[in-house]
């Protein structure tokens, strides 16, 4: 791409794709010399006033030195980059680095000028804020630290450009000219900023595909079936409000119309724009469909061909391409190989999907990767008979298929301020970028609840992900750490999806329980203990209980301050009809409206009308019909009170926000499992309200530990630090480790006791032995050089020669609990801070909690108590409690040393001696290697799947 004369080779890793401001898409790319056409051509179509804004004077065209000094570029001093669409030019910017004097320079001079150049008809769209952040990655890369422009007064909107970056600015004005400096380290209002407009973005991005005003099927046939035809007769039949195609080249020219759907044989035949395209076609001609809907300014794609990733790798190959193709013309995909989208909202009514019937309206935001998961998810909410009943509803819903290019964290962005949506529910087959899901479902499950189900095999073979090391277990902790109710099955997903969408979330754990079966409210009691929840006595009503006796049961129990939720049980009587049902229902739903702040459950057993009327309007319950001769029922109470202005009214939707629907579930443990998981995530909830903060200890010496860190990586790519220099660096960060003195030899062991001070510990190191107290090799309290000799030998006699045991010697700590912290830095997830105790017990259970980096002083007490053994520090069976605050200054002074050097990849602490009074680090091991990517805090790029 470059002449010979150049400095650098071309750099391929800036190039990225972007969401702008409204939802589309651009391409961001290095300026080459091959480019001098396209530049020619983008400066021709800018208006006379941009031009002048750029060079301060008329500058009606380029001159031949002026295209070639913007087009040949070192890409150290002198960079530029274009925003492109459809391959050619809708935007550029460039730097010169400068020096002191504002003249030319090479580093090491830190600062450059930054000019942008937009095409008029794309201002507006967010173009230069994106390549303001590219440019200035581009910059920091290469040295750059600070970037100077001057703008005319008169260019406002280049002049906010700077301004809401979110840089440290400093403005100036002379001769006529602001002048803006600013630094290009990023800052926590930087980030904010751009992580604000990410979102704006990508949400605007799926509302497109959500929200289009016009469809057009492509891959239609002319008979009945087929894929391409059952979605457009599902588009049809659920009364899409938009204007919709069908779109076939095999069609004949005279054919105008398809069962009164307009008929094409291209979308360029199309007369009026077409927002999205659903592509039904064979893989092979999806890449000429996709030049035609970009030509004609389509705005999305739905493709539901197969034969891309999930094919091997040579649709890998063609399933790249296509997003690539799409991108170019600024469209996002969702799929290939995807099942459809489905918008219930009435002003839109769009059923782009594979589902023959259109779902209720709701609140439900659904998320599926896998087409028969989506069918799963679909029928269960729908379903009012068996299993879990009663009418909900869906907002939207997407299934992403290969999830190319729309995943589940561009979805998580519309939902997060859609406001017909109030419940979030995903079933994730992999998860592309777990860092930016993470953050982005903690920012999410602050508003609303986010309910996930996470497949804990390998991905599909269509879904190419990021690599990660961190187990199954670990990766559910920290997504529940965000806030995700993390579920292990679509029937769990769904019961805690219909509880959460219907009902307020519990203020506590405390759970009444009344009904008319003594068992069954038993069997609701251990259900509840068995989820750490606190049941209250449940209340037997019997089996006589009348509509009236339930009614004024839940209210007591939902008047009572010491309870937090209620368990309604119930059982049929014998020959028991739908009108029994409907007032029964009525009761509760009464009730339930004059206390809203407590949620209700009821659990039925084959009680299929009951569901059915609980989840009804109230004003819609039937009437009192003549019973058949012999059958029983539950007594009408003429007690109940009229409807209260908390009900929904009768003309409100099932979902709509006004409406008290109770959910109903076929056994207790389902019901009380979701009424555990809502308990947790409001607890979260109360929490993240106040998440903490860092502290800062003024003993840290963060220059220090860089400048080692630098010395040492000096050496090699990476390498793990010997126990002097892991024990320099953790001091440079307050953390104290006992030296352990290696004893080759009894004679060095004995001068070894010498040095440190007899009691001692003698320990083996070797990897098969280390921290394996289990198998004897260690020798606690040798008080002096007799029993130190005896021990010594044991050992050897035991185990083999000092050589393979790799005898050390070490001061013996205060008694105390036994633990072990570790911090890693996964590629996929990023830092983690990982705690539990150590020995065998716990490795075997995998009982160890885990936090991200940065850890907040409220998340280094959480995670202590959220172990399993936890109850080992805190004075179990009439143990001395442990010094815990001394345990959660270490976990904080490890997650503070390796968020500030992201070099330092792997931290062990192994054991950690936690004490009544103070603690003692025994053992530890440092890893140092180059710092990976961070992409979370780069600019916004599409990530390439």
């Amino acid at each position: 791409m470059q002449t010979s004369s150049d400095r650098h080779e071309y750099p391929a890793h800036w190039e990225a794709d972007v969401v702008l401001r409204d939802g589309g898409t651009a391409r961001i790319r290095p300026i080459t010399v091959d480019d001098a056409d396209r530049l020619v051509s983008f400066y021709e179509q800018v208006s006379d006033e941009s031009k002048y804004y750029r060079f301060f004077a008329p500058y009606p065209r380029l001159s031949a030195k002026d295209v070639h000094r913007f087009t040949h570029h070192d890409f150290v001093d002198r960079v530029g980059l274009a925003a492109t669409i459809g391959g050619e030019f809708i935007a550029t910017v460039r730097y010169d680095r400068i020096g002191p004097e504002g003249t030319p320079a090479s580093a090491p001079a830190d600062e450059a000028e930054v000019a942008f150049l937009v095409q008029d008809a794309h201002q507006g769209r967010g173009v230069a804020s994106a390549l303001l952040e590219h440019i200035a990655a581009v910059a920091r890369e290469r040295g750059i630290r600070r970037f100077a422009a001057e703008v005319l007064p008169a260019n406002n909107k280049m002049i906010k450009v700077f301004m809401d970056a979110g840089y440290t600015q400093k403005r100036s004005f002379e001769d006529g000219v602001v002048r803006l400096e600013f630094d290009l380290e990023p800052t926590d209002r930087s980030l904010a900023v751009q992580r604000a407009r990410e979102q704006r973005a990508e949400a605007r991005s799926v509302r497109r595909l959500l929200v289009p005003g016009s469809v057009a099927v492509i891959g239609v046939g002319r008979t009945a079936g087929g894929v391409g035809r059952s979605i457009l007769d599902n588009i049809k039949d659920a009364g899409f409000t938009g204007r919709l195609y069908a779109v076939n080249k095999a069609f004949p020219d005279d054919l105008k119309e398809l069962d009164g759907v307009a008929a094409h044989r291209s979308v360029r035949d199309i007369d009026g724009p077409v927002d999205l395209a659903v592509v039904a076609v064979p893989a092979d001609h999806v890449p000429e469909i996709v030049t035609e809907c970009g030509e004609h300014g389509v705005q999305g794609l739905v493709v539901v061909s197969a034969g891309y990733a999930e094919s091997g790798p040579e649709g890998r190959d063609r399933q790249r391409e296509l997003v690539r193709h799409a991108r170019t013309y600024g469209m996002r995909i969702i799929g290939p190989n995807a099942f459809g989208v489905i918008n219930t909202a009435e002003e839109v009514r769009l059923n782009a999907s594979l589902a023959p019937e259109m779902p209720r309206p709701g609140r439900i935001g659904l998320f599926a990767q896998s087409g028969a998961i989506g069918i799963a998810l679909l029928s269960r909410l729908h379903r009012r008979g068996g299993g879990v009943t009663g009418v909900t509803g869906v907002s939207t819903f997407v299934s992403a298929g290969n999830r190319a290019d729309v995943s589940g964290n561009d979805v998580l962005q519309y939902w997060y301020d859609d406001p017909d949506t109030d419940v979030v529910l995903m079933y994730l087959e992999s998860i592309g970028n777990p860092r930016k899901f993470t953050r982005l479902a903690r920012r999410t499950a602050a508003a609303k609840p986010l309910v996930v189900v996470q497949s804990a095999g390998s991905a599909p073979q269509g879904h190419a992900v990021q690599a990660t090391r961190l187990p199954h277990a670990t990766v559910t902790s920290l997504l529940r750490q965000a806030g995700v109710i993390r579920v292990d099955t679509i029937t769990d997903l769904v019961d805690a999806g219909l509880l959460l969408a219907r009902q307020p979330l519990p203020a506590g754990p405390r759970v009444a329980i009344l009904g008319n079966s003594e068992s069954l409210g038993l069997l609701t009691y251990d259900a509840c203990l068995s989820e750490g929840l606190r049941p209250l006595r449940p209340l037997d009503l019997t089996t006589g209980a009348t509509a009236g006796d339930f009614h004024a049961a839940l209210l007591r129990a939902l008047g009572d301050d010491a309870c937090d939720a209620v368990v309604v049980t119930a059982i049929p009587a014998i020959g028991e009809t739908s009108v029994a049902d409907a007032e029964l229902a009525e009761a509760l739903r009464s009730a339930a409206a004059q206390a809203p702040g407590k949620p209700v459950l009821v659990v039925h057993v084959e009680l299929g009308g009951l569901a059915e009327a609980l989840s009804a309007a109230v004003a819609t319950a039937p009437q009192v019909e003549t019973k058949p001769s012999g059958a029983r029922r539950l007594r009408p109470s003429q007690q109940l009170p009229p409807p209260v202005q908390a009900q929904a009214p009768e003309t409100a939707a099932p979902d709509a926000p006004s409406a008290r629907l109770i959910p109903a579930y076929p056994a207790a443990e389902r019901a009380v499992r979701a009424l555990g998981e809502a308990v947790k995530y409001a607890q979260w909830r109360r929490e993240a309200a106040e998440p903490g903060k860092v502290p800062e200890y003024e003993d840290i010496d963060e220059k220090g530990a860089a400048r080692f860190i630098d010395g040492m990586l000096a050496r090699g790519q990476g390498l793990t630090l010997g126990t002097e220099e892991t024990c320099e660096l953790l001091g440079r960060y307050g953390i104290d480790v006992r030296r352990a003195v290696p004893a080759p030899t009894p004679d060095d062991a004995v001068r070894a006791a010498g040095t440190v001070g007899y009691p001692v510990a003698l320990k083996a190191t070797a990897p098969h032995l280390r921290h394996r107290a289990d198998l004897g090799g260690v020798r606690l309290d040798l008080a002096d050089e007799e029993q130190l000799r005896r021990a010594y030998a044991e050992l050897t006699e035991l185990f083999g020669t000092p050589q393979e045991l790799r005898p050390v010697v070490q001061g013996m700590a205060p008694r105390g609990v036994d633990t072990v912290v570790r911090a890693v830095i996964d590629p996929a997830a990023g830092a983690v801070l990982s705690f539990g105790l150590a020995g065998a017990a716990s490795q075997l259970l995998d009982d160890m909690a885990h936090r991200l980096i940065p850890v907040t002083d409220r998340e280094a007490t959480s995670v202590i108590r959220s172990i399993r053994t936890a109850p080992l520090l805190f004075g179990w069976r009439g143990s001395t409690p442990v010094d815990t605050p001394a345990l959660e200054e270490l976990l904080l002074r490890v997650s503070r040393l390796v968020d500030d050097h992201p070099e330092v990849v792997a931290v062990t602490l192994e054991p950690v001696v936690v004490a009544p009074r103070g603690l003692s680090v025994l053992g530890a091991t440092v890893r140092l290697a180059p710092p990976p990517a961070r992409d979370d805090l780069g600019p916004r790029t599409l990530p390439v799947y």
